[in-house]
């Protein structure tokens, strides 16, 4: 059964990838603040038992725009999980932050209803070999199939002409999902976590670059349509695009 709340025009947006520590919640926590600043009330989910995005929610002040949290990893005794997850009828924008650690059958409920995925990537050895199993699960486990689900992959906290952003982006090209963003590592995000508040909303002169960063993830969701339509079919292994050399086990 899906987590993901379902209505005709409803964008559901999943970050998504078990590896902790990739930024996961900083990438959704921005996209929320991002469609706030649109004029609409985004949904943020937080799927994650630690509650980052919750969090970062209650910092928020109430003189921002605002945006509808639910806090999803938490049972209540009080409401069914159909009523915790009600979306605002001014809500276009579901965007879901999960948890490290998922497997299979979790992964599969997350993603059922989504009709975009974004899977943020580290540029260290140890990360890539994650990602690279991941991806593999994805499409032959969940069998979410590319042709129907939006997928893109997103580099995150990277440095500028070091060896390991060159070790990642030569993986990432061999992989038939775009990356439709390179994020750096900057302290932006981290202070703008701590406010509760996205890049965005920073004042222009401290943000500009990393706002400059974001613009081609908020681009490439932007382009999908409320037409398109999610097909769950297998993909088969000759499918699939790795590295030479990569293993899946």
């Amino acid at each position: 059964m899906s987590l993901l709340p379902n209505r005709h025009g409803l964008q559901r947006i999943v970050v998504l990838n078990p590896k902790g520590g990739c930024g996961k919640t900083s990438i959704a926590t921005n996209l929320a603040s991002y469609y706030s600043l649109q004029g609409e009330m985004p949904m943020l989910l937080d799927c994650d038992p630690q509650g980052a995005s919750m969090r970062w929610l209650e910092k928020r002040s109430r003189l921002r725009a605002p945006i509808h949290g639910i806090a999803a990893y938490r049972n209540s005794l009080n409401m069914t999980r159909s009523w915790q997850q009600r979306v605002p009828r001014e809500t276009r924008h579901v965007i879901v932050d999960t948890p490290a650690a998922l497997e299979g059958p979790q992964i599969h409920d997350l993603i059922y209803e989504a009709n975009n995925l974004i899977i943020p990537v580290l540029a260290s050895p140890i990360d890539i070999r994650f990602a690279a199993r991941f991806i593999a699960e994805l499409l032959l486990v969940a069998q979410v199939d590319l042709r129907a689900v939006r997928v893109g992959i997103v580099a995150n906290r990277t440095r500028r002409n070091t060896k390991s952003l060159r070790q990642l982006m030569r993986f990432l090209s061999g992989l038939k999902i775009p990356v439709i963003a390179v994020l750096r590592d900057s302290q932006n995000f981290v202070n703008a976590v701590g406010e509760g508040i996205g890049i965005a909303e920073l004042p222009t002169y401290q943000g500009r670059e990393d706002n400059r960063s974001l613009q081609p993830v908020f681009s490439w969701l932007d382009q999908w349509q409320p037409s398109q339509e999610k097909l769950l079919n297998p993909t088969k292994i000759d499918d699939l695009r790795l590295p030479h050399g990569t293993s899946l086990h």
